[in-house]
């Protein structure tokens, strides 16, 4: 039978947790919590957050052909890196596990663009992509006409292979960490049944991996929306209208003071990232 002590070591026990999780939920509360109700009210408020204006904030960003043009780019944005990014970042996962005795060290190099400051991307792309920049050197070698990078529609493709290049090693670290949680048992009993390397692939690894395939899409759609610093930096608040995504929208309203369409805007993003975690969850979920 359970006596009282059991109770109360169990509660003490539960005041112990409270206890060393208090700080967290705390600044958590007061850095993350509060200030997410405070844009979600502020959206249904004017710029002084005093008289109630309802939903007009909302009209208003959906009306917005900036609004339009930064939503269609980020999705575009969104459509192609991910899916993208998934499958290079697996093919190198898969790369780099066949070359073991070389693995460790072509996964320090890969790992290598996330400790590269922003700011030193920012020189490499001038140096690349600059009218005179690297990239028309060689176009003009060849005998093409050099073609203006930043100033054009090449300048969604150049953010595209930023991303990539960015978040690949990080991707990597992770479906590595999902392929090492294979049991080599599972392959063996493939090759004995006579299943090749593709099959084993997809009848072993992919539905293996369909917990990390959740984790990893979620991060890289996270992730997406981090580019901005580079893209900032080059081109400035104004950029060619290919790359001119939702996070130069919400800064160029934001030093504008013009609090409460950035406000419906910011919560609009918020409800749409989270019912396509969500879906996404609910979908994985359902395949395992």
């Amino acid at each position: 039978m359970l006596n009282g002590n059991f109770f109360v070591r169990k509660k003490s026990d539960g005041l112990a947790a409270l206890a060393f999780l208090a700080p967290s939920l705390i600044g958590i509360s007061v850095f993350l919590l509060l200030p997410l109700l405070d844009t979600i009210r502020r959206s249904f408020y004017d710029v002084r957050g005093a008289n109630f204006i309802g939903l007009d904030s909302y009209v208003s960003v959906i009306n917005n052909q900036a609004f339009r043009l930064a939503a269609t780019n980020t999705l575009m944005f969104t459509l192609i890196c991910i899916p993208l990014l998934l499958i290079v970042s697996l093919g190198t996962a898969l790369l780099l596990r066949s070359i073991k005795p070389l693995g460790k060290f072509f996964k320090t190099t890969f790992l290598l663009p996330m400790a590269v400051p922003v700011a030193s991307i920012v020189l490499l792309w001038q140096a690349l992509f600059n009218e005179r920049g690297l990239a028309n050197t060689l176009l003009m070698h060849v005998g093409l006409e050099p073609i203006a990078f930043m100033d054009s529609g090449a300048a969604f493709w150049v953010l595209v292979g930023t991303y990539l290049w960015k978040n690949n090693g990080y991707n990597m670290i992770l479906w590595l960490a999902g392929l090492d949680g294979i049991s080599e048992t599972l392959y063996e009993a493939a090759r004995v049944d006579g299943a090749g390397a593709l099959q084993s692939f997809r009848y072993v690894t992919l539905p293996c991996l369909l917990p990390t395939i959740g984790i990893v899409s979620i991060l890289s759609l996270l992730n997406s929306f981090r580019v901005f610093r580079e893209a900032y930096l080059v081109a400035g608040a104004y950029p060619n209208d290919s790359m001119y995504l939702l996070q130069h929208l919400f800064n160029n309203w934001f030093q504008n003071l013009d609090i409460s369409r950035l406000s419906a805007a910011a919560t609009m993003l918020g409800v749409v990232l989270l019912a396509i975690i969500l879906v996404m969850r609910r979908f994985l979920d359902e395949k395992e």
